[in-house]
């Protein structure tokens, strides 16, 4: 239970700081905290509810909000995210751990050699 607390409060203090706290809380829940993948990324979708509301009153404050592409990304990012979750649920847990690591690790790749 402490791990999973602690989990959270890192998760949500590495959101804050504008770095995917998503990225670390889904593996962080499967290693510490037991859970399968699948539930995992249920948890992430629900964390991000509240950080995203934050993050996008902290954006309209400082005027970053581009307007005009809000509907195209809420509209495709839903259906994205429906699409995917029928996916992530159909996927064997072994193999979608697998696929969210390459995942991870194409990233992280990607970061490292961004000029």
């Amino acid at each position: 239970m402490i791990k999973c607390l602690l989990v959270g409060l890192f998760s949500g203090v590495i959101s804050g700081m504008g770095i995917g706290g998503g990225a670390l809380l889904i593996p962080a829940v499967v290693f510490f905290c037991g859970f399968s993948q699948q539930e995992a990324q249920l948890v992430n979708l629900v964390y991000f509810i509240p950080t995203a509301i934050s993050a996008l009153f902290m954006h309209k404050k400082n005027g970053n909000i581009e307007v005009s592409v809000i509907k195209p990304l809420v509209i495709y990012g839903v259906l994205g995210a429906i699409l995917g979750s029928f996916i992530a649920s159909a996927i064997d847990d072994f193999i979608l751990r697998k696929l969210f690591g390459a995942f991870i690790g194409i990233m992280g790749i990607m970061e490292i050699l961004k000029k």
